[in-house]
């Protein structure tokens, strides 16, 4: 496909540097007592939202400064605290409060998602609140392929795109996040399902993977005999909201 929706940014030093300190800064989040909060799925999952104190350049205390060969041809933005997100062996079990459908979802379906559509009230209705420009992964553990790696829909983000820009359609950008996109982001989700290859996404330290805002995306179910946890920081700047919906 020519448009696959996401692409491994190459190995440099400069970036394999800036891991080697955020990983050491990532343990320590994720064993912190006051982010005990953080773990799911039965504590198979640290989720790690905001968690990496990061400045505004990608960059840790004491740590190198994030490469901008990283973030070249990507708009310049200003960071947020990166996600840790950790998968530990076993993972998924089920959520806490989780339906028996959701959990069969999140097994069968890699609890498949596009980032930024948030559930909203008791029904848990989806809103485009978090307009991300784009999705950047850096890898802080060397694990195996079978240890719950990222997957993604290839192309899904052409349809999503699609979907969503005929939702919006001629209504003003600042209109769109009161527009509820639960019924329309499902069926287009169906529709990735049925023709889109699922990939599964793996990148060692010193590399970095780079996903579309729209790609359809999550995380697969633990089969390896490893130990270790895969641990991923995720940086989502936030976007121009009148440029989420295009490619």
């Amino acid at each position: 496909m020519s448009d696959p929706g996401w692409r491994i940014v190459p190995y440099s030093a400069e970036l394999a540097e800036w891991v080697h300190h955020a990983s050491r800064v990532a343990q320590d989040v994720i064993h912190r007592p006051d982010n005990a909060h953080w773990f799911r799925c039965g504590g198979t999952w640290f989720a790690g939202v905001d968690c990496l104190p990061n400045d505004e350049m990608g960059q840790l205390k004491d740590g190198p400064p994030l490469p901008g060969s990283v973030l070249r041809d990507l708009p310049s933005l200003p960071m947020h605290p990166a996600q840790v997100s950790a998968i530990f062996p076993g993972y998924p079990q089920p959520l806490e409060g989780e339906s028996a459908g959701a959990a069969a979802f999140r097994m069968k379906r890699d609890a498949a998602h596009v980032d930024g559509l948030l559930p909203v009230g008791p029904k848990r209705r989806r809103y485009l609140r978090e307009p991300h420009a784009y999705i950047l992964g850096m890898p802080l553990t060397v694990n195996p392929p079978e240890a719950s790696p990222l997957v993604v829909w290839e192309g899904s983000h052409l349809l999503m795109a699609e979907a969503f820009q005929s939702l919006f359609g001629d209504r003003p950008a600042h209109e769109w996040t009161d527009i509820d996109v639960t019924d329309v982001y499902q069926s287009a989700r169906r529709r990735c399902f049925q023709t889109c290859a699922r990939v599964p996404v793996t990148a060692q330290p010193g590399e970095a993977i780079l996903l579309h805002r729209l790609a359809l995306h999550g995380m697969a179910p633990w089969t390896s005999a490893s130990k270790a946890p895969r641990i991923i920081a995720y940086f989502r700047p936030e976007g121009r909201l009148e440029d989420w919906p295009s490619v």
